[in-house]
């Protein structure tokens, strides 16, 4: 097991607001696109993408009202976000 620390650090909104929002857009493109190609492909959603989409949806609409909040309040986000890495069991063969 590996942790490697993604974001660390206190930041101002418009800071905060390019991480965050960039992170989290980046995920809700890597799964729609999952999921467009799946549909291509085989004619069904990805499962995992399907449940993540709006997951993901939800979870903007969270930072941005959070970074709004803290612009109105004119305050400092702490931003702390660790990637755990595991190999695991390759169960598809």
């Amino acid at each position: 097991m590996e942790k490697l620390t993604l974001i660390k650090g206190n930041f101002d909104a418009e800071d905060a607001s390019e991480i965050l929002l960039n992170l989290f857009s980046s995920k809700l493109q890597f799964h729609s696109l999952k999921n467009f190609s799946s549909m291509e492909r085989f004619g069904v959603e990805d499962p995992i993408s399907a449940q993540r989409i709006p997951e993901l949806k939800k979870t903007l609409g969270l930072i941005e009202k959070i970074l709004s909040d803290a612009k109105r309040s004119n305050l400092r986000l702490s931003l702390n976000a660790d990637v755990i890495v595991e190999l695991q069991p390759n169960d598809s063969l």
